[in-house]
């Protein structure tokens, strides 16, 4: 069996589409090209004029660029790091030596090898920094996986699972047989690689496997409201997201308190934008809200791993309420 470590992320290209990833390449080139005006001149003035020179001529091809990447982002997001790495570097000199062809007048004669590294040296940056924020952000899925696996052994579940089970073996043994079915399907999952995207239906299957089994013991103080009416079945989200949310609210939420309480779960979609909304009652007393944060801390580097900037995590307090608010970007699986 592969250990949890074994199963970090793989080097990928970044998603050309994303907003966030957009931005950031925006600021990282415009700030290389003003590291490059002052390290070719001497004096404020002399350093603007450099700088107007060479945005004449990064800006054109940083446009073309983004949009040719945007195009192609499906097909290069298929392709294994280092081939869609050198493929994107050959459509960056491609595209400078076109660009220097239509305006060599304006950008000098003899400057093409020079432009040539500069685009060269620019486009290898921009991938080392993307290639190692991912590395550095790729252990969350680890760390999710191993607090999933912890929270899935916990004594408590397990042993009160199992006794569940064992209680309706002669009674209903019909249930009984689902409910392994369930423990069955949570480890399967959770052991799986979970480097993919996996669709919106799949996890919220998963998430009423675990509540079956949850429902088992608490009984009538557990009540779920489902409010999926609107969900997208087909949408992508980060595998094991939303289980360990609905985990949380059952472990901080329902479990402190003696009278039922509601865990209500509403996932729609609007303006292209995936929302999922958990609530759950807030006690203020008790023990049970250590360890809360660091869970929605590693949901919040998931996404950031996913879906850089479009993708956010919000949590609130009202009326004795806990609220968590994803909002991620609508994708669909394409052919």
């Amino acid at each position: 069996m592969a250990s949890i470590n074994q199963n970090a992320y793989p080097d990928a290209l970044p998603n050309f589409r994303n907003l966030g990833i957009l931005l950031r390449i925006l600021l990282i080139v415009i700030g290389l090209s003003v590291i490059a005006a002052v390290l070719r001149t001497s004096g404020f003035r002399s350093a603007w004029q450099e700088l107007i020179v060479i945005s004449a001529l990064v800006q054109p091809v940083l446009i073309l660029s983004l949009v040719v990447l945007g195009l192609a982002n499906t097909w290069l997001q298929r392709l294994p790091f280092l081939p869609g790495a050198l493929i994107v570097l050959g459509l960056e000199l491609a595209l400078t030596t076109l660009v220097y062809g239509l305006g060599r007048d304006l950008y000098g004669a003899g400057e093409l090898v020079r432009n040539l590294f500069f685009a060269l040296t620019i486009s290898a940056v921009l991938l080392f920094y993307f290639n190692l924020r991912s590395r550095a952000l790729s252990p969350a899925l680890s760390e999710a996986r191993l607090q999933a696996l912890h929270a899935r052994i916990r004594p408590h579940f397990l042993f009160n699972s199992i006794n569940a089970v064992l209680s309706l073996v002669r009674a209903d043994p019909k249930r009984a047989e689902v409910a392994l079915e369930d423990m069955a399907d949570l480890f399967r999952v959770i052991m799986a690689d979970n480097r993919r995207l996996s669709t919106l239906a799949r996890e919220v299957a998963l998430c009423r496997q675990y509540l079956n089994l949850e429902q088992l013991r608490l009984g009538e103080r557990l009540l779920i409201d489902w409010r999926i009416d609107n969900m997208p079945h087909d949408a992508l989200i980060p595998p094991l997201v939303l289980q360990p949310l609905i985990e949380n609210a059952v472990y901080h939420g329902i479990e402190p308190a003696i009278a039922p309480g509601v865990i209500s779960i509403d996932i729609y979609t609007n303006r292209n934008q995936l929302h999922a909304v958990l609530r759950n009652p807030y006690h203020k007393q008790g023990s049970h809200h250590t360890g809360n944060k660091m869970a929605l801390e590693n949901v919040r580097e998931r996404l950031a791993l996913h879906f850089d900037a479009e993708g956010s995590l919000k949590t609130t307090i009202s009326d004795n309420r806990f609220q968590v608010h994803i909002t991620i970007p609508y994708l669909k699986e394409t052919a």
